[in-house]
Order: C-alpha cells, then sequence, then structure tokens
C-alpha cells in the first residue's frame, strides 16, 4: 500500500487556536486596564505619605523663568530644585514664540539634576 504525499499543510487548527488566545489575552487585559476585577484592599492608618506635587516652570516671550510663579534666574531655579525629591513631576510652560534655546537650557537643567518626570504643556489645535 502506497503512501499519500500531503500536498499541502492544513493551518485551519492553528488559526483557532491563535484567535482563542488571542481572545483569552484581551478579555484579560481589559479587566487589568479598567479595574472590572474586584478587590478588597487591605486598610492603612491614616497617615500615608502625600502624593508629589507638581512644580510648574514658566517661561514667557522674553525669556524670564517663573517657578512657581516666582521670578528667578537659571542658576537660583537649579538651586532650588536641587533640595527636591528626585520623582518630584514638572510641568514646563513655555511660550510659544519663546527662542527654543531658553526653553533647552532650562530642560537640560532639571534633566541633569536628577528629574525625570518633566512634562511640556500644549493646547489643541483648533
Amino acid at each position: 500500500m502506497e503512501e499519500k504525499e500531503f500536498d499541502y499543510i492544513n493551518v485551519i487548527p492553528f488559526v483557532d487556536i491563535m484567535l482563542v488566545l488571542l481572545t483569552i489575552v484581551l478579555t484579560t487585559s481589559t479587566f487589568i486596564a479598567t479595574g472590572g476585577i474586584p478587590v478588597n484592599l487591605p486598610k492603612a492608618s491614616k497617615h500615608q505619605e502625600q502624593p508629589l506635587k507638581v512644580r510648574t516652570i514658566e517661561i514667557d516671550k522674553q525669556g524670564s523663568i517663573f517657578f512657581n510663579g516666582r521670578p528667578v534666574t537659571l542658576q537660583s531655579l537649579l538651586t532650588a530644585i536641587h533640595s527636591l525629591d528626585r520623582s518630584t513631576p514638572f510641568l514646563i510652560r513655555a511660550d510659544k514664540e519663546l527662542a527654543l534655546q531658553n526653553f533647552v537650557d532650562v530642560l537640560d537643567g532639571v534633566k541633569n539634576a536628577g528629574f525625570r518626570q518633566v512634562s511640556l504643556q500644549t493646547e489643541m489645535k483648533k
């Protein structure tokens, strides 16, 4: 009796398994992302560490720097942030007509001081 050779590979079972795995992954990730899995969280004492306050650095059109609403120089800004926790988030608000170098100097100073949570505030185009 002579065996018949296969002319092609049947991939339908492979596709079925991959679709089932995809469904499981998507369902699980949806529960994790939306917090749909009910969890009873443990209780802690009322004394908890306060979340870090976002520090704001503003640069106006003329290149003047303001730290939390107070005018500062670049050097005094770097001195002021030196004592802050390195996980402190920063928000930089710069005028759109500001010379790019002024913005880069401030951003570079904050990054070189060891801060990694630095954001730039923008507006949506209309």
